[in-house]
């Protein structure tokens, strides 16, 4: 189930929104980068914990250059500018990687890969079990980070004025780039844990994904990061649930369906009307 990629996806989408009220189209590509550098490194006998560290880096790195090259560069420009910006990141990343790997889907055998455990009937993949459990982590761990330490709370001094924040004596230069890098952990994370679960990668996986991830934010509640964990398992079991029902074919008309019904009769989505950790 891909419900927890999606969940990691959609808390970076949230997050950057609800701190800087910034849409970051970077984000499907630096799912992808470190998706594709995770299948390149296990390939090449790379450990596995060194290769979530090293991930876990690059999505860090890559997402700190969009804030340097394009959000910092462009504070003062239309609100436009920094989300072009930011999809030219996207087709940079997307056309790097195609040079470099080609456009061939790519795939990787694991041993543990396969690995499941029956509970109640139901077979249940072991690293999926895993990915969940590190995707409600590290949420719990950035919940904690916004809600008892000082730079949690001056993200959210930023996020309500940011204008008030440096009254405050916010540093929001210096602030602002630990948003993005948050965003990208989450993002690699996510990326890291496509490639290891799916064993396959493609430089075009990150889009598909972002417009679930994007679903999963609206569905949970913008701007609340339980919200999206939410939003990406509802979508995880509406997929499972139209594969075994219908097939394949009906994956997109279940989820997008559900995303319409969900803006049509709760637009703030399930968890947006209640109190919650918000980002």
């Amino acid at each position: 189930m891909l419900g927890s990629v999606y969940a990691l996806v959609a808390v970076a989408f949230t997050f950057t929104i609800g701190i800087l009220n910034f849409l970051n189209f970077s984000i499907p590509g630096i799912f992808m980068v470190t998706g594709m550098a995770t299948w390149a490194m296990l390939k090449a006998g790379v450990a596995l914990p060194i290769v979530v560290v090293l991930g876990l880096a690059l999505g860090a790195a890559l997402s700190f250059l969009v804030e340097r090259f394009i959000f910092r560069a462009s504070t003062h420009s239309d609100h436009y500018v920094p989300l072009v910006g930011s999809m030219a990141f996207l087709i940079l990343f997307e056309n790097l990687v195609l040079i470099r790997w080609g456009s061939d889907l790519q795939r990787l055998e694991l041993p543990f890969a396969d690995t499941s455990m029956r509970i109640a009937g139901l077979v249940i993949g072991i690293p999926q079990v895993i990915g969940l459990l590190l995707a409600v982590g590290a949420v719990w761990a950035l919940a904690a980070i916004m809600r008892r330490t000082r730079l949690g709370r001056g993200l959210r001094t930023i996020a309500e004025n940011p204008e008030t924040a440096t009254l405050l004596g916010v540093r929001v230069g210096r602030v602002v780039p630990t948003v993005f890098i948050i965003g990208g952990v989450f993002t690699a994370l996510a990326g890291l844990l496509f490639a290891v679960n799916y064993q396959q990668v493609s430089p075009f996986m990150g889009e598909e994904v972002a417009l679930k991830g994007i679903s999963a934010m609206v569905i949970g509640g913008m701007g609340n990061i339980w919200g999206a964990i939410l939003g990406g398992l509802v979508i995880g079991v509406v997929e499972t649930a139209a594969i075994t029902w219908f097939g394949a074919r009906a994956v997109d008309i279940g989820v997008y369906g559900l995303l319409l019904l969900i803006l049509f009769f709760r637009p703030t989505g399930l968890l947006g009307g209640h109190a919650g950790e918000r980002a």
